[in-house]
């Protein structure tokens, strides 16, 4: 007999979760389990810690070296902007250059991944990104309520960004019907969207929050997105002189494709199929073993080469980033063989596949969320039942 149980919401991939079986047997982890889990996650955090040193320097310098590389690439090349191959070329070392800044650099340096260098300008406090969102309201809604509450519904703002339906525990509503619509605008505006996500644009506007609250914001977001709008789409395009319309389209294409790239890679790691979300009621005053099953649950990751791994920051493994969110991310590769072994030895599902078929199960989602419920079949396979109190002997 269990003690107090919390079932959580169910997976639909097999044993790992990368050959598209299905379980039809709910997994059940005594509280013993758990505590092992959270013990051995533990030990992996600690020997990956005892280990940073010149390596991790190594690599993050070199990072930003390239990255700076190919901003003064795509720079210089839009001076030829008048000849289309220099052109293409300009955009594309440009998009590569704000991809590295803001996923590999930007995103891992404020979580506070390499404070330990004490290196003033990978510091997480002060570090600012080439993106319109200011760092400090990021780090609020991202690392704060993202990586707290990771896939709670009403506490982790992530589950849909206020504006989709993406879990099917979200109440359906007329407004949803245009779902693949409000997807395909935020994919495009990414940034944008990051930028406005701190505000609760749902609350403010049903009175749940005043608009003196988001002052603070209001006044962030001009200092922060005016000086990247008059950079990217005002001075660089004016010392391009007689070539500023094809810089300033340059500049454009470049930060469209940092969005959309963005966009893809952190849908696939928080919403392809099989990635479950909780209620409050179930994650009440959780263990560290808990927390680190509910973090495995609620992500998933995307295999690939090391150059993809690079380009994501990472951030295809967003199982091993939930687990260790302040560990270089480099790092996660080593590390997800072994949370993948865990993972198999108790049963639980280690959601992992290629891009294209995450991404193609984010859209399916989204394009299926959009209708309402009695339109749509729902096939929910058993979960995962994690007993939270340890049974009397």
């Amino acid at each position: 007999m269990f003690g107090l149980s919390l079932s959580f919401l169910p997976f639909v991939d097999g044993s790992d979760g990368s050959d598209g079986s299905r379980n039809d047997v709910p997994v059940v982890l005594s509280h013993d389990q758990v505590e092992e889990i959270g013990r051995e996650l533990d030990a992996l955090r600690d020997r990956t810690v005892a280990d940073l040193g010149a390596e991790d320097r190594e690599y993050i310098y070199k990072i930003i070296k390239a990255q700076r590389g190919f901003e003064v690439a795509g720079r210089g090349l839009m001076y030829l902007g008048f000849f289309p191959p220099a052109w293409i070329a300009g955009v594309g070392a440009l998009g590569v250059s704000k991809i590295l800044d803001n996923m590999e650099i930007g995103h891992n340096v404020m979580h506070g991944q390499y404070d330990w260098m004490r290196e003033p300008g990978l510091n997480s406090r002060v570090f600012e990104w080439d993106t319109v969102c200011p760092a400090d309201q990021w780090k609020h809604s991202h690392n704060y309520m993202h990586h707290t509450y990771t896939n709670i519904l009403g506490r982790d703002r992530d589950i849909g960004y206020g504006i989709l339906r993406i879990d099917e525990a979200q109440k359906w509503n007329p407004y949803y019907l245009g779902n693949p619509v409000y997807a395909f605008f935020l994919m495009m505006l990414f940034e944008w969207g990051v930028m406005l996500h701190d505000l609760e644009a749902e609350n403010v506007i049903q009175g749940k929050r005043k608009w003196h609250d988001v002052k603070p914001l209001l006044k962030g977001w001009w200092r922060k997105a005016g000086r990247q709008v008059l950079k990217d789409y005002a001075i660089f395009p004016a010392l391009t002189g007689p070539l500023f319309v094809p810089t300033l389209l340059g500049n454009v294409t470049a930060n469209l494709i940092r969005n959309v790239w963005a966009y893809s890679i952190i849908f696939c790691g928080h919403f392809p199929t099989g990635v479950q979300s909780f209620t409050e009621d179930e994650t009440a005053e959780e263990t560290r073993g808990e927390w680190y099953v509910r973090q495995m649950l609620g992500s998933a990751n995307i295999e690939g080469s090391p150059l993809f791994h690079i380009m994501s920051g990472n951030l295809s493994h967003q199982i091993e980033h939930h687990l260790f969110p302040d560990l270089p991310a480099h790092r996660y590769p080593e590390m997800a063989p072994v949370v993948k072994a865990l993972c198999e030895k108790h049963g639980l599902p280690y959601n992992t596949g290629g891009f294209f078929k995450q991404i193609g199960s984010v859209w399916a989602k989204i394009f299926t969320f959009a209708l309402p419920p009695g339109l749509v079949s729902s096939d929910t396979p058993p979960g995962v039942i994690v007993e939270r109190q340890k049974t009397a002997a």
